[in-house]
């Protein structure tokens, strides 16, 4: 190990009612990637934007010393003056500029007074090559895919001469292919002198690609563990997260599995632009009552394309197919028309499409069934909080107050402020979406205490998820999708990672 480059001492930050950070401390090597691991809400992000300049000099208290000398940024810019970048998880790119006009955004290269277009693109495909991207610098961001988006990020911070990077959940919407591209560059940029720092709930990349491991838990760091020192195992980051130890990753259920409550029969589906392109081809499943049913699949199998077209053909075009619920053939033509029908989709992407950011608890919560909390189109607000306010103690949402504002929340009470919103709308048929993206391992135990709770209740659960280990952990039975088509059906029994990975596998032969 080398010296120290980074000093985080007694690190304390508050926001209104919330102390985030209680004499937080980390110490980082210049020549190491440093894993920051913790429940969502631990303090994560809010250290590094301590650091960063996010939070400014005078709204922490506590130093912070770099290469030996002790900082008092006041914002983004003087941290990035002496070598430290971030990158948020939610990239910070303009999508209808050019990767070259993003990485040099704020940071232009000029010649008379005007931007030199030439060194531009010139520098720009330079940082390209070094990240391993192939794409043109006049490529618009709109048109290359998340994982291509994030090596842009780290090209950009490259441009700015960065010797420490700090990473915030990098792999979060990758697959598993470009969370490994991305994992082995960090270890280049480390052999080429950039130190890294990476917040991620993701353990086994964590033990793949760090060197120490900080461990912090409600706003408090517990310990720093050495790769080839400490015994660094899955088990003990994940009771130093979580503050006890998990035995079960999956709580169990003894499923009392009923009839078929939801059937979908030859279902074809056209992409909404390209609409001679079929994304979804001759699909046919079913969920029982008190069931959950997996999807898995590689990424681009056309898991979320079927989700969504099947709510209320939310996505897609030319959509031909039957759907029937109860043994009955539905004509769900639209979103209402799918919730009237019983029907929910819990969205991949909450922040985005699932939640009003801006918006409090008690209002997400009610949102999809309004006629719940008014009559005769006047809005009940005792009732609206009465109502949240049970959902927030089933649920465990962590929060002083359901007029909480939702983007104060972390991921994992986002996420049950999402289910509760479909919970409330009081389904039968719940189409899970990547219920767990982004949240930790304490958090994912109660969603899927949640999802279990609902197949007793008699629900019909579908789950889509990219983590196998959840699909089996999870599910009564698994399809296996691949490129818009079920390539398998397994039983629970029949279902092993092995297996799903051979179905693909033998449908990719057979595609060839």
């Amino acid at each position: 190990m080398g010296k120290t480059i980074l000093e985080m001492k007694d690190i304390t930050k508050l926001f209104p009612g919330v102390k985030a950070l209680s004499d937080v401390n980390i110490q980082v090597m210049d020549d190491e990637i440093h894993a920051l691991v913790g429940e969502n809400g631990a303090g994560k992000s809010t250290l590094m934007n301590v650091l960063s300049g996010v939070y400014p000099y005078g709204t922490y208290t506590g130093d912070v010393i770099y290469n030996g000398n002790e900082c008092r940024f006041k914002g983004i810019k003087d941290s990035e003056k002496v070598g430290i970048a971030i990158i948020h998880q939610e990239l910070a790119l303009v999508p209808y500029l050019s990767i070259g006009e993003n990485i040099f955004l704020g940071n232009e290269r000029k010649k008379f007074g005007t931007i030199d277009w030439d060194e531009t693109h010139h520098k720009t495909d330079a940082l390209l090559k070094s990240v391993g991207l192939k794409e043109s610098s006049q490529t618009l961001i709109k048109n290359i895919g998340v994982g291509k988006q994030q090596l842009v990020e780290i090209a950009k911070a490259l441009s700015k001469d960065v010797r420490l990077l700090i990473l915030d959940e990098p792999t979060a919407a990758l697959n598993e292919e470009e969370s490994q591209h991305l994992l082995d560059l960090l270890l280049r940029l480390k052999s080429e002198g950039v130190t890294s720092i990476i917040i991620s709930h993701k353990i086994r990349e964590v033990e793949y690609v760090a060197d120490r491991i900080t461990i912090i838990r409600d706003g408090q760091t517990i310990e720093t563990l050495t790769k080839g020192v400490d015994n660094v195992t899955e088990d003990r980051i994940i009771s130093g997260m979580v503050g006890r130890e998990m035995v079960d990753r999956f709580p169990k259920r003894v499923p009392k599995i009923g009839e078929v409550t939801f059937e979908v029969k030859d279902w074809n589906v056209f992409h909404p632009i390209y609409d001679e392109k079929q994304v979804i081809k001759d699909v046919s499943f079913n969920i029982r009552k008190g069931e959950v049913v997996g999807i898995a699949g590689l990424m681009g199998a056309g898991r979320t394309e079927l989700a969504l077209s099947l709510f209320g053909k939310a996505y897609g075009a030319k959509i031909k197919g039957k759907i029937f619920i109860d043994g009955k053939e539905k004509d769900i033509g639209n979103v209402r028309a799918a919730i009237d029908n019983g029907m929910a989709y819990v969205t991949e992407d909450r922040k985005s499409a699932g939640l009003v950011l801006m918006e409090s608890i008690a209002k997400n919560i009610t949102l999809a069934k309004l006629d719940k909390t008014s009559k005769h189109g006047i809005l009940d607000k005792e009732k609206e909080l009465k109502d949240a306010e049970q959902y927030r103690g089933e649920l465990n949402i962590k929060t002083p107050s359901v007029l909480q504002l939702v983007r104060n929340l972390s991921g994992g009470n986002q996420q049950k402020v999402l289910l509760s919103k479909w919970i409330y709308a009081e389904p039968e048929v719940m189409i899970l979406d990547e219920p767990t993206r982004g949240i930790d391992v304490g958090a994912k135990y109660e969603i899927y205490t949640i999802i279990n709770r609902l197949a007793a209740e008699g629900k019909s659960v579908l789950m889509i998820s990219s983590e196998l280990p959840e699909i089996l952990g999870m599910c009564d039975r698994v399809y296996v999708m691949y490129e818009g088509s079920m390539v398998a059906e397994l039983s629970s029994e029949e279902a092993s990672q092995e297996t799903i990975m051979k179905h693909i596998l033998q449908a990719s032969r057979r595609a060839q």
